[in-house]
């Protein structure tokens, strides 16, 4: 699969929804993670992200216009002991609670399935970092509906070992803008990642739709030292 620019595919995509990139930053010295928000709705808009402990969380911007918390208010980012784990909605709290009792990423995730918010049927995707001793691997997976059918869960994991400098995947909730919504299709777009903490911030950020989109995190991990740099940019403020 030949590599694409993160920046192209956002900015090509007015509503890709909730996104998660991991990577290896260009210098092969880092982790790299990062999880963005976009709504059309008050509800999904109305929302920044929050540092919790070494993970974050969502919070309403505005309490007053925070009509249904369900799927909207959750922690995206969590993490367990060498494990860092970004996910798109409240699985993040089933997979650190099932990998602390030493089940796997794909058992955690077996427990789970797509988003109940018919007729879109949101899937769930996830997102998990493990660094041991200096080396780095990371693993994806998307839980989603067979073509709108609510009956059946399509379950698909992909693992990553010892990823090339430079180098990433991304995997969203849609294809594109649409009612009901279009689930995303294939596996996670090979994309470059570029520049410092800083400047890959700023270029996913100014890549996403200026109207839908909501908050945006990014992390980079040392590898050597499991010491971490965030940032957190949010269009309310």
């Amino acid at each position: 699969m030949q590599s694409k620019s993160l920046e192209k595919e956002l900015s090509s995509n007015s509503y890709p929804g909730r996104g998660i990139v991991i990577g290896k930053s260009p210098d092969g010295a880092n982790a790299v993670a990062a999880y963005f928000i976009m709504g059309r709705s008050v509800n999904s808009r109305n929302r920044i992200f929050i540092e919790d402990g070494e993970g974050i969380r969502t919070k309403a911007f505005d309490p007053a216009k925070l009509s249904d918390p369900s799927l909207v208010i959750y922690a995206p980012v969590r993490v367990l002991g060498n494990k860092t784990i970004v996910t798109n909605g409240d699985q993040t709290d089933t997979i650190y609670e099932c990998m602390d009792k030493q089940q796997t990423f794909e058992q955690a995730l077996r427990t789970r399935r797509f988003e109940p918010d018919e007729p879109n049927y949101t899937p769930r995707i996830s997102g998990i970092l493990h660094i041991e001793n200096g080396s780095y691997n990371y693993a994806m997976s998307i839980l989603k509906s067979d073509n709108g059918n609510p009956d059946s869960c399509l379950r698909y994991t992909f693992a990553y070992e010892n990823p090339a400098s430079g180098e990433g995947h991304f995997i969203h909730t849609y294809q594109g803008d649409g009612n009901p919504l279009p689930s995303f299709e294939g596996e996670p777009v090979r994309i470059g990642i570029g520049g410092s903490i800083d400047e890959f911030t700023d270029s996913v950020w100014n890549s996403l739709n200026e109207e839908n989109k909501v908050s945006l995190f990014v992390r980079f991990i040392n590898i050597a030292t499991g010491k971490y740099e965030t940032r957190i940019v949010n269009k309310n403020k």
